[in-house]
């Protein structure tokens, strides 16, 4: 069973950094990393680690895997192309934030608007 942690381990916390840093350079919204998926699965290899990220920004939240190779800050990132299908059952729980992600946005709108719609569909907000 695939399960989201909303805190990274600290082992890992330097090469989701990269990953971070790497993810934002081509957005025009910068991202935050919410959630690692399945942390204790991805061990280092010789061509690096693979990283299964949460990551939310604006209105919001895709999960990534990225390839993190390198030590000491100075990694290589690469995006892995594994995003499911649409239509996969598996794309609600990876993209469904955890519950510290939609806390923080929902205070943001609150802070903005006299009250805020929230709509729920198949797991996206």
């Amino acid at each position: 069973m695939t399960q989201v942690r909303d805190t990274i381990p600290d082992h890992l916390q330097r090469e989701v950094d990269a990953a971070l840093a790497f993810w934002n350079a081509d957005q025009d919204v910068a991202f935050d990393v919410t959630g690692i998926i399945d942390p204790d699965e991805g061990s280092a290899g010789a061509d690096g680690r693979e990283l299964r990220l949460v990551l939310c920004g604006g209105d919001r939240c895709e999960q990534r895997s990225f390839r993190v190779a390198g030590t000491d800050g100075d990694f290589r990132v690469a995006l892995v192309d594994d995003a499911p299908a649409p239509t996969d059952a598996a794309v609600v729980p990876e993209l469904d934030p955890p519950p510290g992600a939609r806390r923080g946005w929902i205070d943001r709108a609150l802070a903005r608007h006299d009250f805020v719609v929230l709509v729920f569909y198949r797991g996206f907000w």
